[in-house]
């Protein structure tokens, strides 16, 4: 099992700046990628930006050269800087792993951080 818990979420002007943390804790040596993703009301939840274990990501369209995801080499952290905010980046933002346990695959999720931003 991997746990992971969000924060950093909160309100801010358009043109401002959060950084959302994921903190992993359990088998996190079986952790092989990590992601963020958010779901905006009403809609389906979205791929923000994912990082593997060579370091390799790749972001939405909609947040490039915006957003940027990093995390620590033992997998314990997870983060998404996020600058030149938008209304639109206004969701509730997930964490997840991916993780191997063998010849399973299973995903985990955060309960998610409440992002919104103001115009």
């Amino acid at each position: 099992q991997v746990q992971l818990v969000e924060s950093g979420g909160g309100l801010v002007q358009a043109g401002g700046s959060l950084r959302l943390s994921c903190a992993a804790s359990g088998s996190i040596f079986s952790i092989k990628s990590m992601a963020w993703y958010r779901q905006s009301l009403g809609l389906q939840r979205e791929l923000v930006a994912a990082i593997t274990s060579d370091g390799t990501t790749n972001y939405a369209d909609s947040v490039k050269g915006r957003f940027t995801i990093s995390r620590d080499n033992a997998w314990n952290m997870a983060y998404l800087q996020m600058n030149s905010l938008k209304p639109e980046d206004t969701a509730v933002y997930y964490c997840k792993s991916t993780a191997q346990f063998g010849a399973i695959t299973r995903l985990f999720w955060g309960q998610g951080t409440q992002v919104t931003v103001s115009s």
